[in-house]
């Protein structure tokens, strides 16, 4: 006789879990894999590949200096982001969890407020604010404090300013759900036993925090090496990042073969920072943060 189904059999996990594996399998995996292999194709000429299988893309990068000045341009203003975003994104997730204002989800509200205008136009709005008629030139000129626009628009600068204003929710919504799982009678068990409150900060609060820290500066270190929008709209051709460079390579010059190898070289170099974190912290508190 078959067995019957009992709680938790797992025959019945598989077949739940079944329509996500095909999904991962045909949407993640097969695209992947397919880039993988176009990667040894040959490329002849602008739009014209052939199936020949050849090292030769491979061999292009590795010994080309171009790509790596791109590669580490990228992996620092991904640092870059991902240390300013921890810096000023502590203390605002900070305030909302210790503040007593009896309607803290306004504040998370208006936290969430930027996801639902378009990205784009997001980033679209600095040029209105940075650029030489922008509102910050125009009203400093009116003041007399300056005599001609400052260049601020379409270079690092904003492109860092661009991706901070993208990135900062999601390291303040990660840092906030640390926050909130910590059991607040600690805190009080370090004042009870002579902690200042600077102390008890110190001693509870910020360790007890740090999983959630580590979450948002993998996750807005990652999001940020792998822009494509912010440094084509803010930026010049000298503060493109390793997207543009895969763009280019692929919408301009037409060379595939070398377009899907530098996709795999970032999709690698970001999957081996982001095992490194989920080898020593888990995936669990990126998933929290993301709302999960």
């Amino acid at each position: 006789m078959t067995k019957a189904w009992k709680l938790y059999d797992p025959r019945l996990a598989w077949i739940l879990v079944a329509p996500t594996l095909m999904l991962l399998l045909v949407f993640l995996v097969l695209p992947i894999a397919v880039m993988a292999i176009y990667t040894f194709f040959t490329f002849v000429t602008a739009g014209l590949e052939t199936s020949t299988l050849t090292t030769a893309n491979w061999h292009e990068f590795l010994t080309d200096s171009y790509y790596y000045g791109f590669l580490l341009k990228t992996l620092r203003i991904g640092a870059i982001i991902a240390l300013l975003c921890g810096i000023l994104g502590y203390f605002p997730a900070y305030f909302i969890w210790a503040t007593t204002f009896k309607h803290k989800w306004l504040l998370l509200l208006l936290l969430i407020v930027p996801f639902w205008i378009s990205f784009t136009i997001r980033t679209y709005s600095w040029i209105n604010i940075l650029g030489e008629q922008g509102v910050i030139n125009v009203a400093l000129l009116k003041l007399g404090i300056i005599s001609e626009p400052l260049p601020m628009l379409y270079n690092e600068g904003a492109v860092i300013v661009g991706l901070l204003h993208f990135l900062l929710p999601y390291m303040i919504l990660n840092v906030y759900v640390s926050l909130e799982s910590i059991d607040r009678t600690l805190i009080a068990a370090a004042r009870s036993m002579g902690c200042t409150s600077a102390q008890a900060f110190r001693e509870v609060t910020l360790p007890l925090s740090l999983p959630g820290l580590a979450a948002g500066l993998m996750l807005c270190f990652v999001l940020a090496a792998g822009s494509y929008v912010t440094p084509q709209l803010l930026g010049s051709g000298r503060d493109a990042l390793f997207g543009n460079l895969i763009s280019d390579t692929i919408m301009s010059e037409l060379n595939w073969p070398m377009g899907a190898t530098l996709s795999i070289v970032l999709f690698v170099v970001l999957g081996f920072f982001a095992a490194i974190y989920t080898r020593y912290m888990g995936m669990s508190q990126v998933v929290k943060g993301l709302g999960g």
